[in-house]
């Protein structure tokens, strides 16, 4: 494939679902590396105002792409993802909802999210989202507590969240999701308890945690670098870990890959697992990235870039890549084992060697015909995969 707008490529086979990402925020937290933005003007064509139509452009041209509704089986999962979403008004969400039903067809039970920050939402923005088709909620929380948040970055009011997760129930949301990030310098284990118990509180459906990681080019790294702040540290987080994992098991929180935890099968995010077992999806918005059968491509990266791209009638993609049998397996061997049932056996062949260390070591169990990290191996996942993926 050459271009996203040539020929059609094979028609979908199996789940598919849609990324969209809003690439607006208004402030750029310091970890963060994400394709994101705070300036309401970016150039011709790339501001909040008009970016639904732009993003429209792109849906339109995908299902041309695709050939046709009759290509792909219906869409099972949308995630609104950035950035902040809901930095956009409400209408033009729903209407980038409503092209994508309008070309391709949402499944009866699609299962549709929002990422959102506790201080972009009214319980207007979220009666509206809900009665346009969003059946799903993401928080970004982070912490808790005050200077946690201040060393992220992060400008809500963590008195705020329960105001706007009460919102969101009262809208009707089907699942509210609660984020959280462990490992900030300074974040004591106290700090991450009275985090887990704010988050516990809210009674959320799902719960994501991720150690904080201190990204190349970003505000944190050079705060670090200069002596600011010390590097988090890898012993710390990996007992902040088990701490949730306890926290939110005893709260009725199964975990379901390693930074995730639901309530049970049905509150899992879908759209997520979807990335994990390597389905389709196509990323729509500056720098989303896309995947149909086995071929992956990425967009333009500026929003400007790529508003202009589209306005013009041109593809906004970049670059793409066609996955060939080695690299799938690979990518299958990092991303299922980070699930809770696991790697199949049968796609090992090449990492089996390697298999009766890892179970000797305690870091993987066999159960049935997968292999399966136990705790101890899901501190030290990344190590496993490479064991696995000689």
């Amino acid at each position: 494939m050459t271009s996203i707008d040539g020929p059609p490529i094979p028609p979908v086979d199996g789940p598919f679902g849609v990324y969209v990402h809003v690439p607006f925020c208004s402030v750029r937290c310091g970890y963060c590396d994400f394709n994101t933005y705070t300036a309401d003007e970016l150039g011709e064509g790339a501001t909040r105002a008009s970016y639904a139509n732009t993003a429209i452009t792109e849906i339109e041209m995908a299902a041309r792409t695709l050939g046709s509704v009759g290509n792909v089986p219906g869409v099972g999962t949308v995630f609104f993802g950035g950035g902040t979403p809901t930095q956009l008004p409400s209408v033009d969400l729903v209407r980038m909802l409503d092209s994508l039903d309008s070309v391709f067809g949402l499944v009866p039970d699609a299962e549709v999210t929002t990422e959102a920050n506790p201080d972009s939402v009214t319980p207007a923005s979220l009666d509206e989202l809900r009665d346009g088709g969003f059946t799903r909620i993401s928080f970004g929380v982070q912490s808790a507590v005050p200077h946690v948040l201040a060393t992220l970055d992060r400008t809500h009011d963590p008195e705020r969240v329960p105001e706007a997760v009460q919102w969101a129930r009262d809208a009707g949301f089907e699942q509210v999701s609660v984020d959280l990030i462990y490992g900030t310098p300074g974040e004591s284990v106290d700090d991450w308890q009275a985090s887990l118990d704010h988050a516990l509180g809210l009674e959320p459906d799902h719960v994501s945690a991720y150690a904080l990681i201190v990204e190349e080019g970003t505000a944190l790294a050079r705060r670090v670098a200069r002596g600011e702040i010390p590097a988090p540290d890898d012993d710390a987080m990996a007992d902040m870990y088990l701490m949730a994992d306890d926290v939110l098991t005893s709260a009725g929180l199964g975990w379901y890959e390693l930074s995730n935890w639901a309530r049970d099968a049905e509150a899992r995010c879908r759209h997520n697992l979807l990335y994990w077992h390597s389905a389709d999806w196509w990323g729509i918005g500056p720098g989303a990235h896309s995947h149909v059968d086995g071929v992956r491509w990425w967009n333009v990266k500026h929003p400007a870039a790529y508003a202009q791209r589209l306005a013009a009638g041109e593809s906004p993609m970049l670059d793409h890549e066609i996955l060939d049998p080695s690299m799938s397996v690979v990518e299958r061997v990092m991303l299922e084992a980070r699930l809770r049932e696991g790697l199949p056996l049968g796609i090992l062949e090449s990492g089996r060697g390697a298999v009766s260390s890892l179970t000797e070591r305690g870091l993987v169990e066999i159960t049935g015909d997968h292999l399966v990290l136990t705790r101890e191996g899901r501190l030290l996942a990344d190590a496993v995969v490479r064991d696995l993926t000689p």
